[in-house]
């Protein structure tokens, strides 16, 4: 049993008490982002008076980050794209021997296709998925039921609803499907429900209203055997995330991350979520533009277990990256403000 299966089953037993906190870290950029998802290169990336032809890391440099990260064994989960899945999974087996729980995004619907040049997210979200499960499972589509996964038997799964009736039917037809394959192939998933990528005509101070009602409503007609490991949110405010964690105590409650910000952003995001109920944080951009992320991840759980208070994490993350000879990328005062709005609610 890894980590994560340690802490689910101890929030389950007690969902109110229990003081465990799940920590993902979102390396399946590659799926929305394109050739800049390894992110930029920072001061510590290099050694001094080193050339690159490009700003950003290469796909083997994320895939190196990624290693660093399972070596670390901090976080609980690892979101990855099946392709670096394949490779760090079914072919190098780094987690035949790591307590980390691997898992890979099953579907990429078009509101994450952010590529350069284009303007799909600006558009109404389409279901699509690129992967297969069996490409999650065992890298190949052939089917292999009762064979022992090389992959992984956890994904992300995402919807997003635009309040327009003729494309959430599809997207919650499409998710009907998905779960139905997923029953059958034993395959656990969490569900990301995404604020609407347009204007949908909700006001900003409903949006949490929204967004909870879909949830409550989808998944009321989803039997134990075919519902969500746990579900991942934007962080709407205090007053929708308490709504939605306290509404069932059989559902998990995650958020993501979101935008990068400043580093106190992240760390006030996660201690003030434990807060209101969430069990479960994932960050993607928040780690991954970090200067040096094993230093901050580690932070982050030191924020989590309520080890320190955000301020102090993020005075003590410099402190770290001085120690280090690591450029920040904002100065201290300025890297200890507070930019993300959702932030400032009361």
């Amino acid at each position: 049993m890894k980590r994560l299966d340690k802490k689910l089953a101890d929030i389950r037993k007690n969902p109110s008490g229990s003081k465990e906190f799940i920590i993902a870290d979102a390396k399946d950029a590659d799926m929305a982002f394109g050739m800049l998802s390894p992110g930029p290169r920072w001061s510590g990336d290099r050694p001094s008076g080193a050339e690159f032809p490009r700003p950003w890391r290469t796909l083997p440099e994320y895939r190196d980050i990624i290693r660093s990260v399972i070596e670390q064994d901090i976080v609980d989960i690892m979101l990855m794209s099946v392709y670096n899945l394949e490779q760090l999974s079914m072919k190098e087996k780094l987690f035949q021997r790591s307590d980390i729980t691997p898992a890979a995004r099953a579907n990429d619907t078009s509101d994450v296709w952010v590529v350069r040049g284009g303007n799909y997210i600006e558009t109404p979200s389409l279901p699509f998925c690129s992967a297969t499960l069996d490409h999650i499972m065992y890298g190949e589509s052939h089917g292999y039921k009762g064979r022992q996964v090389i992959g992984a038997d956890l994904g992300l799964y995402s919807i997003t609803f635009t309040n327009d009736t003729e494309r959430d039917h599809k997207t919650l037809r499409t998710f009907r499907e998905f779960r139905l394959h997923a029953e059958q192939k034993k395959f656990r998933y969490f569900l990301e429900v995404f604020n609407p990528n347009v204007d949908a005509g909700i006001a900003p101070e409903n949006m949490g209203a929204f967004v909870n009602d879909h949830i409550a409503r989808t998944l009321a007609g989803v039997p134990s055997a075919a519902r969500p490991t746990f579900l991942k949110v934007a962080y709407n405010g205090p007053q929708a995330l308490e709504e939605l964690a306290m509404y069932d105590p059989g559902m998990i409650v995650g958020v993501l991350g979101g935008s990068s910000g400043t580093t106190h952003d992240a760390f006030k995001m996660i201690a003030d979520v434990k807060k209101y109920g969430a069990r479960v944080a994932l960050y993607g951009r928040k780690i991954n533009n970090a200067e040096d992320q094993l230093s901050f991840i580690e932070h982050l759980r030191h924020v989590a277990d309520g080890a320190i208070s955000p301020e102090e994490a993020v005075r003590s993350y410099h402190g770290r990256l001085q120690a280090q000879g690591i450029s920040p990328v904002r100065d201290l005062e300025d890297d200890l403000a507070i930019t993300d709005q959702v932030m400032r609610y009361k």
